[in-house]
């Protein structure tokens, strides 16, 4: 009686993968099963964030702040180094 390693490791390997691949497919399906179950009882909120009314002389004004900031720290910087 002479066994055929080759052949059994083969059967071994595609079983394996079989397994594998078996096991991978029910967890996508649980996973998406638990995604749709998940949106059913805890939907989803849009996030409201109130959009500032500033006027176009506000922002020259921030934009002028933050140039002169950036300005400051860069004079500051040469000093030091």
């Amino acid at each position: 009686m002479e066994i055929n390693l080759v052949a059994e490791s083969i059967k071994f390997m595609v079983l394996g993968m079989l397994i594998v691949l078996i096991f991978l497919l029910l967890l996508v399906e649980v996973m998406k099963w638990q995604a749709k179950l998940i949106n059913k009882y805890f939907p989803q909120k849009a996030p409201t964030t109130p959009t500032p009314n500033i006027s176009q002389d506000e922002e020259s004004k921030r934009v002028a702040a933050i140039i002169a900031a950036v300005a400051e720290f860069r004079k500051n910087q040469k000093k030091q180094g």
